[in-house]
């Protein structure tokens, strides 16, 4: 706990990595120029093969991936620039999100060096996207009670049976980097847990979209029936998948993605502001607050990116970052109806209040993604030696 509590050394963005920032915001407000608010505020969970390919094009897939794999040989803090852009703009980058997350980096850490030289050139170019498969019904965010089995076959193959659900984009990807149980019980939890690659075109598997509050159709539940997947699926070793993919999601829990999801609403909202000559003090308190948090929880998430980038293991400080940051993202939406009630004379455009509903409606999410709060707090407090 001690190291915990240490003084706090602040980690900035190194002044080369710093100079993507206005490149990266030139390409955006030319791929965005004419995409309305509300339609920026579904940001990274919306799909657009075509965006990412462009955003492929310009070498900002991959830029902390190894260049000897395609990738840009930077730090990780290149990709917090770029992450931070593309969420304050609203980019619709899903489709390649998990690909250059975390299933590059998992691939690199635990693949074969045959699916590192197949799937990273595809990857890095936006030609396949992969999307994740740990929840299932009846176990949310409680890994180790997965169903789902792969069974090895007379000819080396593996037979998967079992479901996935809550696949972020599985309608638009081509695999799944999915959890399965290659041995054991349920009882055994996490032990006999494997990550497999399932191609998802391959006959006996079905992708069904789930709308949500919103209508849109962002989750997926995905069906595997006796679907045969090649002997070489198998990503790292039979049986380590509970340690892989908590390696993995520390990827996914770390990054300013689990801070900036009401981005757009606070940028829409602080234009609006402007316009106002005295917003009052309550206001200000409002807006104080929102800064206030958000610079505190951006220095957490920059130092986990400085952690990352000398190979450290950041579990704990993952779990901390995006249980903190959900909370924020959460709040922000009565925050700001709270702000919008208090200058009444000064009402809010459509497209502001339509955003706002949006996000009202979408933020319950927040908090489900990458693991509820309840496991992220049995992380935590593992991690500080309290069970």
């Amino acid at each position: 706990m001690s190291s915990i509590l240490s003084p706090l050394n602040l980690a900035a963005v190194p002044a080369q990595d710093e100079a993507l920032r206005e490149p990266i915001r030139a390409f955006l407000r030319d791929a965005l120029n004419d995409v309305p608010m509300v339609m920026r505020a579904r940001g990274v969970c919306e799909a657009d093969p075509h965006f990412s390919r462009k955003l492929a094009e310009q070498k900002l897939i991959g830029l902390c991936l190894p260049a000897e794999h395609g990738g840009g040989g930077r730090s990780y803090f290149s990709r917090f620039v770029l992450v931070e852009e593309l969420l304050i703009q609203g980019a619709p980058a899903a489709a390649h999100w998990v690909n250059d997350r975390q299933t590059g980096p998992l691939l690199l850490r635990f693949g074969s060096p045959a699916q590192r030289d197949y799937f990273m050139p595809r990857m890095l170019a936006s030609e396949v996207f992969f999307c994740i498969g740990m929840s299932e019904p009846d176990t949310g965010s409680d890994l180790a009670s997965v169903r789902t089995r792969a069974v090895r076959t007379e000819d080396g193959r593996w037979r998967l049976n079992g479901r996935k659900i809550w696949t972020s984009n599985g309608h638009y990807s081509h695999y799944m980097c999915a959890l399965v149980r290659t041995s054991g019980s349920l009882e055994d939890r996490h032990k006999g847990l494997s990550q497999m690659i399932v191609d998802l075109s391959l006959p006996g598997v079905t992708v069904r979209p789930i709308k949500d509050l919103a209508d849109d159709e962002h989750f997926c539940e995905v069906l595997f029936e006796d679907v045969l997947l090649p002997a070489d699926a198998l990503i790292g070793e039979e049986g380590s998948g509970f340690k892989q993919v908590t390696s993995e999601l520390s990827y996914e829990r770390s990054g300013p993605d689990r801070i900036y999801s009401a981005m757009v609403l606070i940028e829409g909202w602080l234009a609006e502001l402007r316009s106002i000559d005295n917003p009052g003090m309550a206001v200000t308190a409002l807006l104080g607050r929102i800064a206030g948090r958000l610079a505190v929880l951006r220095g957490m998430s920059l130092a986990v990116a400085h952690k990352l980038d000398r190979g450290e293991h950041v579990d704990l400080e993952a779990a901390l970052v995006k249980d903190l940051g959900t909370e924020f993202e959460q709040a922000v939406p009565g925050w700001i109806a709270q702000a919008l009630e208090l200058t009444h004379d000064h009402p809010p455009s459509a497209a502001l209040r339509e955003t706002l509903a949006y996000i009202t409606q979408i933020c319950p999410s927040f908090s489900l993604r990458g693991g509820t709060r309840q496991i992220l707090r049995g992380i935590i407090a593992r991690g500080l030696g309290l069970r």
